[in-house]
Order: C-alpha cells, then structure tokens, then sequence
C-alpha cells in the first residue's frame, strides 16, 4: 500500500495545477490518470495554440445553478497570477481579440508549463492506471487501481466532464460524487455547434460550407456578437457556440446579420439613391457574393430595389436583421468544449471546493456544475478551483 498526503485523479489542466500548487506546499502528491498522455485537451485548445485565460474575467463569464459559487475562487486566483506563472516560464503569448490570450507557439508551452512546475514540486504522475474502487478510510480514502493499491488523506476529483470522449471523457467524476452521496445536475453539451435538418435551410447551409460572418446571436434573452460559420451540419462559429449554451430544444435562435447597421435605414437609403440596383448586388456590399445571390433568390426573390413596396422592403430588413430559426439539436458531446451540469456545487465549499457531503474528498474544474463562455474563461475556472482546493488538502 502506497500512502500519500494527496492523490488527484485527472491529468488535465484543473488537476495538474492543483497537484503542483499542493506539492509546492509540500504536499506528498500523485495525479493518476487512465489516458497515456497528460493534457490532451489543452493540447488541442484553441485550435493548437490553448487560449489559456481572458483579461476580462468575472463571474459573470459563467454559468451555474447557483451563481454565487465561482466568485471566492476566481477572485483568490485570477488570470493576472496565470499570466505571471506564464511569464515566469517564459512563455510567449498575445491577445488575439475580446481579451483572449493565446500561445504565440503551441498549447503544448501551457501544458510543458504544468508538469514542469509538478517536476520541480516533486508532484508524480502515473498515466495508464484504470481507478476499480474507491473507499472511504478512517484517515481518507483507499483507492484499489490497475497499477495498485493507493492511500491517501485528500482525494482531488479533476477528470472532466463529458466532453470529447475521443480524448478520453468520462463519467467517472460523477460516479465518485454519487458514490459518496452527492447530487448532480442534468449533464449536456456546452459550447458546441448546432445542427440543422430542415431541407430548405440545410442546402443553405451545406451551400455557404465554410463561409463565415459577423453576427449578434441571441437565445432565451442572452446575446452575443461573434462570428458565424456555416457548415454542411448547421452552423458553428463563436456566435452559435456562445448561445448554444443557453439553448435547450426547441428553443428559437434570433440572429442578425447586419449588426452594424439598421437594415431598413440602410435598404430605404438605397431604394432611394440606386432604385435600379438588384437586390442581390446591394447585399453582395456587405455579404459574400455567393451568400448574397442564395438569400436574395431563395428568401426575397431578387429584383431591382424600386420594385419592393415599402411592406416588402420591411419584411427583407427584418428577416437580415432578426433571423429566427429552430435547430434540429446540437453536435452533441463529440464536438462540445464543455459540459454544463456536474456536481452540484451547493453541496461543495466554494472556499476550499471540499465536498460538505465526505470530508477529504474534493471537486474541481469541469466536472463542477460551473461552466465559462468561450475565450479562456473555462481554463481560468481550471486554474482558480485547483488553487482554491490546492490551498487545503
């Protein structure tokens, strides 16, 4: 029996931060993990480059059932003392827009970063290790797994949620919560694009695959200016992912293409100026040619401007500027960035993310019901819950 101060199970972001922050306090630690490597989704965040935090974090960046939670960690362990750990490793990096933060190189630096700092804390890693039982002991907790038995007083649950399975996602942090008398919240897929089966929209999008514009997203009340991308499946880009978040089925998307502007100021204006421009060539000024001629003849049959009454004219600014449309579903966890729902966390200290159902057993990152918008956010909630946990077990 190998008996430790800290065992941490997942070798993600949460976990490998939480480790190295635990063996700096001097802490006996090992991260056990069943996947061969460490860090696979940082190693595929932001596409290759890990958009590792966002300069304008606050609460509000973050969805949970109870929304007072995520304030005591990310205001002990903000993205300025990520970014100072960034710097101290040296580690080039830029804004790329809305207070993004991305790598200059590759997201690798980021993960190199973690077990560097878990290397010099004299934090242990084993890859490989599938966890067959876990069981609570008078001094913590006894873990019965492929590579042994293990013992230790602090039990740290970092392994995700359901996103991705290719990359190894589980359910296995939600099995431990139940198995030690704790509620979840219904799991769905967060981030991630839409998908749509109706005929007529579905060859709209198969048609402008890989075309992409700025656009206000909204759902349920949330909105979102980001780009949009059409795919054969639907439609992706930050825009859809941000909103997908807060869209349940059935729910009706309201996008406006024409963010900028009021599209019956803009359409009258031109009526008036050039009545003898098609409408397909006035779109084609602020929409791709080829997306242009689509919604011109499939959504307003194109014609000269001078031929719409001041009705039809209305009607073609308000389908540009309030696009309605119900997707059929989502892409669903294969392709979602996180997971909303998890552990509940009114059953979790938001102060050192103990469980207040098993003392020693501890919640942090994804498998918590707190979610982040796109652009870091959820990499800054991995880092602030495994500081706020690291300073307590």
């Amino acid at each position: 029996m190998t008996t430790l101060d800290v065992i941490v199970l997942g070798a993600g972001a949460a976990g490998l931060m939480c480790a190295q922050l635990a063996a700096h306090r001097g802490r006996r630690v090992l991260v056990l993990d069943h996947a061969n490597k460490p860090g696979k989704k940082i190693l595929m965040s932001g596409g290759g480059r890990c958009n590792f935090t966002n300069l304008y974090t606050e609460p509000g960046n973050f969805l949970s059932h109870n929304a007072h939670f995520c304030k005591s960690a990310l205001a002990r362990y903000t993205q300025w003392d990520f970014i100072e750990l960034v710097g101290k490793h040296g580690v080039p990096y830029h804004e790329k827009k809305l207070g993004q933060l991305f790598c200059d190189h590759k997201a690798s630096d980021i993960l190199d970063l973690l077990l560097a700092e878990c290397a010099q804390a004299g934090a242990e890693l084993r890859m490989h290790t599938q966890i067959e039982r876990i069981e609570k002991t008078e001094g913590g907790y006894r873990l019965h797994t492929s590579a042994g038995p293990y013992a230790c007083q602090s039990l740290v649950i970092a392994t995700g949620g359901l996103s991705i399975p290719t990359l190894g996602a589980t359910g296995f942090g939600y099995q431990v919560a139940k198995q030690f008398g704790h509620a979840l919240l219904p799991t769905r897929a967060g981030l991630v694009p839409f998908t749509i089966t109706e005929p007529q929209l579905k060859a709209l999008c198969t048609e402008l695959s890989g075309t992409s514009l700025d656009c206000m997203a909204s759902c349920n009340g949330v909105s979102f200016r980001e780009n949009l991308l059409f795919t054969h499946r639907g439609l992706s880009g930050p825009a859809m992912l941000q909103v997908s978040s807060f869209w349940q089925a059935g729910d009706t998307l309201h996008i406006d293409l024409l963010p900028d502007r009021d599209a019956l100021d803009w359409l009258q204006q031109v009526q008036r100026e050039r009545g003898n421009s098609e409408l397909k060539t006035v779109l084609g000024e602020v929409f791709t040619r080829k997306m242009a001629t689509l919604l011109a003849e499939q959504w307003f049959e194109s014609r000269p401007l001078k031929q719409y009454t001041p009705a039809e004219l209305a009607q073609i600014a308000e389908r540009l500027s309030a696009w309605q449309l119900v997707p059929a579903g989502t892409e669903g966890y294969r392709t979602a960035e996180v997971t909303l729902g998890g552990v509940d966390t009114r059953e979790v200290s938001s102060k050192t993310m103990e469980s207040l159902k098993s003392p020693g057993l501890y919640f942090i990152g994804e498998v918590l019901d707190v979610s982040g918008h796109l652009g870091g956010f959820n990499f800054q909630w991995a880092w602030a819950s495994a500081y706020a946990a690291a300073q307590f077990v």
